[in-house]
């Protein structure tokens, strides 16, 4: 691998930032819209693709990043390459509430595999595409989504997950029942697959959806407590319905006394 070797260091709490040190010459890679700050000397270029196929022929280009597009993933990414004498520092910021993971891809088996909309940046050589499900069912009924990405390379990679994080390593054997939007990554040597959730009560009432993944070790997964389509939707729900959960008793009357009207 030719990933570069960059250091960084994590900032915040629950809106955090990671500022990604550069040597001379050396680039980290990122999505558009996770760009915070940089210092001078430190150029930005818009690259096709994730930058890790500088050797391939421009249809094997093309099928990398094509892949992107699979994960509503632009077909480019910006480079940051410290241009100048010395150290430079760039830093890039979540886009909602929660955690950035490092990720030492040389030390989780060279291969982690991401929820699609997880990856904020990357050390340059990081190869960023799409994982090919391996049953047609899981990516049409895995909930929020169970289209993944997968990180590949030796270096630092880093992905964004949302209100508090929970690693856990399974050991071999070890299952784990998941909902498919509260997973945020896990290395490449863990067997995921999808689950009904059996009887009428759970389907038509359970409110947690029919589907969750099963996780099944040896391995590390990263699971996180608030995904952002529960953030979005919650959102929306608050945003244009008419808020009955609150002040049940009273009913319209609790809406007209906090200043709700109709």
């Amino acid at each position: 691998m030719l990933n570069h070797e960059i250091d960084y260091q994590i900032f915040g709490e629950e809106m955090q930032y990671v500022e990604v040190e550069l040597d001379p010459q050396e680039t980290a890679i990122a999505e558009a819209g996770s760009f915070m700050m940089m210092e001078e000397g430190i150029s930005m270029e818009t690259i096709f693709g994730d930058g890790s196929q500088q050797q391939s022929s421009i249809m094997g280009k093309l099928f990398s990043a094509g892949k992107r597009l699979l994960v509503g993933e632009s077909l480019f990414m910006t480079a940051y390459t410290n241009v100048g004498v010395g150290k430079k520092r760039v830093s890039f910021a979540s886009p909602y509430p929660g955690k950035i993971i490092p990720l030492d891809l040389a030390r989780l088996g060279g291969r982690v595999i991401c929820q699609k909309d997880a990856f904020l940046c990357a050390a340059k050589g990081v190869s960023v595409g799409i994982e090919f499900q391996k049953r047609l069912g899981t990516g049409l009924f895995g909930g929020e989504g169970f289209i993944m990405e997968k990180l590949e390379g030796d270096g630092m990679a880093f992905v964004h997950a949302g209100g508090h994080v929970l690693e856990r390593h399974l050991v071999p054997g070890e299952m784990l029942k998941v909902d498919t939007g509260c997973i945020v990554g896990f290395t490449g040597n863990v067997h995921y697959d999808i689950q009904f959730v059996g009887g009428i009560k759970n389907t038509l009432f359970g409110g947690e959806g029919v589907f969750f993944a099963t996780l099944r070790g040896p391995g590390t997964v990263w699971i996180q407590t608030l995904p952002i389509s529960r953030l979005a939707g919650r959102i929306l729900q608050y945003g244009t319905g008419k808020r009955k959960e609150e002040g049940s008793i009273l009913g319209g009357l609790g809406n007209l006394l906090d200043g709700d009207g109709y």
